[in-house]
């Protein structure tokens, strides 16, 4: 058995806004991690509903604390009360109060960054479901663990442009969180992101296979289901934390960010495709997506994507549709995306 006195400590910032109903099992998942030396610190953003009263109850154990703001402050400054002024522990977690921690994925998380000094944060598989009395089944990859230099994992964003973390699988180390700072108000929406390569910029990567380490609820409420709903909102978030890191990172290799700039060039004019394949071009801006793509990569127009939809453009959107003329470039790339979505499951990257 570990010594208590030895063991890991890690510090779980919970958000909670008018999430009373799902806070007691989101703070039951964190109490019975195994193997290490948890406390919960709850912070109620002037809920409206019966959170004071749950929290009451909770904080009954000496594990648990909690505060109330008296006005809402939302949600950025609500995380980085947590992670920079509150949290002092070894490691440290965010979890909104509808997500749940997997069993054991703290000491899991906790013996990477033990054994790896340069790690900076530690994450594993992340797994959506909208019950926690019924649980998603999943099939899990054998155990083990990935550590990836910094470098090399932004070198894998920058290739998909896309963030492979939801928020409740990553623990990070809390002296380099407290070093690279928080979440940034001027990105609301795609600020994990930057903030996990800033990360990256100053330590290494870890991943623990095998065992999911987080659920995240899918609900009408969520932030899945939330964000920003116009069609160039994510583009553009994801181009403006791309555009800022690398801003602020000089040092980096300059291939990075070309490499970033052309996976989201490449996105936008996949879109601007799939608009033609199903004939929708009333309600896709297509060609406000190709000067995007342009804007964002001078060589857009060297990409197969751009190939793709000249070829379109000239049969025209209703031929395609009906046609389905280019199903097999369609189904070639969903199957890599699924394939990709797989080792994504298996691997973390």
């Amino acid at each position: 058995m570990t010594d208590p006195s030895t063991r890991p400590a890690v510090d779980v910032v919970i958000p909670c806004y008018n999430y009373a109903r799902f806070l007691r099992s989101c703070v039951r998942s964190v109490l019975d991690q195994p193997g290490v030396d948890v406390r919960v610190l709850i912070i109620d953003d002037t809920s409206t509903d019966d959170t004071p009263e749950v929290v009451a109850e909770l904080t009954r154990d000496p594990r648990v604390e909690g505060r109330r703001h008296q006005v809402n402050k939302g949600h950025i400054a609500t995380y980085n009360e947590g992670l920079l002024e509150w949290a002092k522990a070894d490691y440290t977690v965010l979890l909104s109060a509808d997500d749940l921690l997997a069993p054991g994925s703290l000491a899991r998380a906790a013996a990477v960054f033990e054994a790896n000094p340069n790690v900076g944060m530690v994450y594993g598989r992340v797994v959506y479901y909208r019950d926690q009395d019924r649980l998603p089944k999943v099939v899990t990859p054998p155990a083990g663990t990935t550590v990836w230099s910094g470098v090399d994992w932004i070198e894998a964003r920058c290739r998909t442009g896309q963030n492979v973390l939801s928020s409740p699988e990553a623990v990070v180390r809390t002296s380099v969180q407290q070093r690279v700072g928080g979440y940034r108000a001027d990105l609301p929406h795609a600020g994990d992101l930057e903030m996990w390569m800033r990360i990256a910029a100053v330590s290494d990567i870890g991943y623990v296979r095998g065992k999911p380490a987080a659920y995240y609820r899918v609900h009408q409420q969520s932030m899945m289901r939330t964000r920003f709903s116009s069609l160039f909102a994510d583009l553009e978030q994801r181009q403006a934390v791309f555009d800022l890191f690398f801003r602020e990172h000089p040092d980096l290799p300059p291939r990075l960010k070309s490499l970033a700039n052309r996976s989201i060039a490449k996105d936008a004019l996949w879109r601007a495709v799939r608009a033609y394949d199903r004939d929708r071009l009333a309600d896709i801006p297509v060609d406000e997506l190709v000067e995007f793509a342009r804007r964002v990569d001078p060589g857009a127009e060297r990409l197969g994507e751009y190939r793709a939809l000249r070829r379109r453009r000239a049969l025209g959107p209703r031929a395609c549709s009906r046609t389905q003329l280019f199903v097999g470039s369609h189904l070639v790339k969903r199957g890599r995306g699924l394939v990709s979505k797989q080792v994504w499951k298996w691997r973390g990257q």
